[in-house]
C-alpha cells in the first residue's frame, strides 16, 4: 500500500519540490489544496487490506507522467496559453480559471489512478481526496465565470451571516459594526473599514466541498441511513459555525489587528482553509473513530452471546 501512496503522491511531491511558491493555503490562490487532497487519501489507504496485484502500479506510471508532465508544461509556456484563451470562454476571474485547470487535472489524476489500483471500489476505498479536488475544480469554475455575487443563489445566504456577525460584534463590544446587505461598515482600533462580504468568503464554497466530501465517506460506511444522516446533519452544523468564525475572525483582524488592505487580503486569503479543512479532517476522523468502536463492541456482544449459547 506504501508504494500506492507514493505513486499517488509523485505530482503533489514534484509540484511542491519543484514550484513551492504555488503552494498557497488560499483556496483560489494556489495549490495548497493538493496537500489536504493527499492527507484525506493517506488517511484513507493506510492501514487497509487490500491485495493489489504488481501489474497495477506500473500501470499507473504513464497516468502518474502525465500529470507531472501539465505540471512542467505550466512552468512553460501552458499556463499562458490557458491565460490567452480565457477571454474566448467569457472568463471574468483569471486566477480562478489557471487555478481550476490545475485541479481538473490532479482530480481526475487522482480517479484514474485510483480505479487502476482497486477498480471501481475506489470510490467505498478512498473518495474523499479525489472528490475535494473535483468540488475545488467546481467552485473555482463558479468563481471564474461567476465572480462576487454575480451568482445569485450562492450569495443569497451571505446577508443573513453578515447581520450574524454583526450581532456577534455589538453583543461582545468587539467595535462598532452595521450591516448593509452584504457590506459591514466596522470602525474599530485602527479606524473605519468597509467589508463587502462574497459567496467565496462567507464559507459558501465550503458547504459545497463538505457536502461533497461527507456524502462519498458516508457512502462507504457500512451504517443505518438515519446515523448517516445524522452525521451529515452535525457537519452540516459544524460548517456553518467555521463560516460564522471565519467571517467574525475578518472583522476582528480589521477592528483589532490592521485596516491596512494588503495586510487584510494576505490574512484573507488563508482564514478559511486553516478553519475549514482541519476541522473536516476532525470531524471524519471523530465520525470514523466512532463508528469503529461501535463495530469492535458489536463484535464482541456477537461473540459472547455465541459463546453462551454453546455453553
Amino acid at each position: 500500500m506504501i508504494i500506492a501512496i507514493a505513486i499517488i503522491a509523485s505530482p503533489v511531491m514534484f509540484a511542491l519540490a519543484a514550484f513551492p511558491d504555488t503552494f498557497s493555503l488560499g483556496w483560489n490562490q494556489g495549490r495548497g489544496g493538493f496537500l489536504f487532497a493527499m492527507a484525506f487519501i493517506a488517511a484513507e489507504l493506510i492501514g487497509i487490506k487490500f491485495e493489489i496485484p504488481r501489474k497495477r502500479p506500473i500501470a499507473t506510471l504513464p497516468v502518474a507522467g502525465a500529470a507531472i508532465a501539465y505540471l512542467v508544461g505550466t512552468g512553460y509556456g501552458l499556463r499562458d496559453y490557458l491565460a490567452s484563451i480565457a477571454p474566448q470562454f467569457h472568463v471574468l476571474l483569471l486566477d480562478s480559471w489557471n487555478w481550476m485547470w490545475d485541479f481538473i487535472v490532479i482530480a481526475a489524476f487522482f480517479m484514474i489512478t485510483l480505479t487502476i489500483l482497486f477498480g471501481k471500489r475506489w470510490i467505498r476505498i478512498s473518495p474523499a481526496g479525489p472528490i475535494y479536488s473535483a468540488g475545488t475544480a467546481i467552485i473555482l469554475s463558479l468563481d471564474a465565470f461567476f465572480p462576487y455575487d454575480s451568482l445569485g443563489p450562492l450569495q443569497y445566504v451571505v446577508p443573513y451571516l453578515v447581520k450574524l456577525d454583526v450581532f456577534l460584534i455589538t453583543a461582545f463590544h468587539l467595535g462598532i459594526a452595521s450591516a448593509h446587505g452584504n457590506i459591514m461598515f466596522l470602525s474599530g482600533d485602527h479606524g473605519p473599514f468597509a467589508l463587502q462580504v462574497f459567496w467565496p468568503s462567507a464559507g459558501v464554497h465550503s458547504m459545497i466541498i463538505y457536502s461533497l466530501v461527507m456524502m462519498a465517506f458516508l457512502l462507504k460506511m457500512n451504517i443505518p441511513r438515519n446515523r448517516k444522516a445524522c452525521y451529515f446533519a452535525l457537519g452540516v452544523i459544524g460548517t456553518i459555525g467555521v463560516n460564522v468564525i471565519r467571517i467574525l475572525s475578518l472583522s476582528l483582524f480589521v477592528l483589532k489587528v490592521s485596516t491596512n488592505v494588503n495586510e487584510f487580503q494576505s490574512f484573507h486569503g488563508i482564514a478559511g482553509e486553516i478553519m475549514f479543512l482541519p476541522w473536516l479532517f476532525v470531524f471524519l476522523l471523530i465520525v470514523t473513530y466512532v463508528e469503529t468502536r461501535r463495530l469492535k463492541k458489536s463484535e464482541v456482544k456477537i461473540a459472547k452471546h455465541e459463546y453462551d449459547k454453546n455453553q
